[in-house]
């Protein structure tokens, strides 16, 4: 059981700035789940932890043990590290049990507590009685667990998972989900959790740090993110939020075209009071849709469509030129359109003006 710690990482490609100064913690046993846009740094982080990528500055560390940085760059193979790819990488003309075994055959264990140790791996991912079977006869989400025992094998002090849920069907990925949290609570496994899925970063970190364009916009509990974005991105990328530019003052935000008002007790600051130009997030469960005109935190819509979805329907209003989505489980777009959309609760960011 070993934490994990990177201090200023920066990554350069070429001009590209992949990482800019990182700082990341993860304690021992936990699960940080990396999520962020295309191209915001979470796949670099992870490689320049495993060590396929070389900072050009920065400080890694494993426990009490430097990976990168003071003059060190430990090379992967000797960084005692699991990692699972997106696409599972099993060698086709092994057995199930040959596949995992390989990493404890490089480190030279003996027969007998090799075969032991791969028994026992392969029982927790619940593979135990496909062991002799080739992997050209088993399902992706049973292939995707021999990847991750062949990564457990060797009892890593870090395991690193890069997208390696995301080319499962959804009943697997949710099943993978469980085993991940249950292997991190029940061996202390640390481990680093790449992924594009905002739902399921929320559902599989102990933390969730989002990331953007190589920098690290916001890190914290899954509840502190999903109540408290702290930042217009976090609120657009987490909550699909609707961005309203106007201006804080007297007790109430104002939208610039005199559209939006909306009283002081319907709005929260998640970085602080703003007083003067600001932003306002509105997030789909922040909004709901009435049958009374426009007034005080009230603006007419009229419906152009939804969407079904377990936790309700995802409407999409227009008022104006502003897009709105708002969940509710009574509206569609085949019953009467409201004529308004009340503001429950909006995130007010501050605005610098340009």
């Amino acid at each position: 059981m070993s934490e994990l710690d990177a201090t200023g990482v920066d990554v350069r490609f070429g001009a590209t700035r992949a990482l800019d100064s990182v700082d990341l913690h993860v304690d021992a046993g936990r699960i940080l789940a990396l999520v962020g846009p295309s191209g915001s740094g979470k796949s670099t982080f992870l490689r320049a932890v495993a060590g396929f990528v070389t900072p050009d500055a920065g400080t890694l560390r494993v426990g009490d043990r430097v990976l990168v940085g003071d003059g060190i760059m430990v090379p992967p193979e000797r960084r005692g590290l699991g990692m699972v790819f997106q696409h599972h990488a099993v060698w086709p003309h092994m057995s199930v049990a040959e596949n995992v075994a390989y990493p404890l055959r490089r480190a030279r264990w003996n027969r007998t507590d090799r075969e032991a140790r791969v028994a026992e791996v392969l029982e927790t991912v619940e593979l135990g009685d496909l062991a002799d079977r080739a992997p050209d006869t088993l399902s992706g989400g049973q292939r995707q667990r021999v990847a991750l025992a062949r990564a457990l094998v060797a009892r890593p002090a870090v395991l690193l998972l890069d997208e390696a849920l995301s080319a499962l069907d959804e009943p697997l990925r949710a099943s993978l989900r469980l085993m991940l949290r249950r292997l991190a609570a029940e061996y202390e496994l640390t481990m680093v959790h790449v992924t594009h899925d905002r739902d399921e970063a929320l559902a599989i970190g102990d933390q969730v740090a989002v990331l953007n364009r190589g920098r690290l916009v916001q890190v914290g509990s899954p509840a502190e993110l999903d109540s408290s974005p702290n930042s217009e991105f976090v609120a657009r990328f987490l909550h699909d939020a609707t961005c309203v530019a106007g201006s804080m003052g007297d007790g109430r935000f104002r939208s610039d075209d005199g559209r939006v008002s909306v009283p002081l007790e319907a709005l929260d600051f998640p970085s602080g009071r703003v007083n003067g130009p600001a932003h306002l997030a509105l997030p789909p469960d922040g909004v709901e849709l009435v049958d009374q005109p426009a007034g005080d935190g009230v603006l007419p819509v009229e419906v152009v469509t939804s969407l079904y979805g377990r936790r309700g329907r995802t409407v999409i209003c227009r008022s104006g030129d502003l897009e709105l989505r708002v969940l509710t489980s009574g509206v569609d777009e085949t019953s009467p359109t409201p004529r308004g959309a009340r503001v429950r609760r909006g995130f007010v960011y501050p605005r610098v003006l340009e």
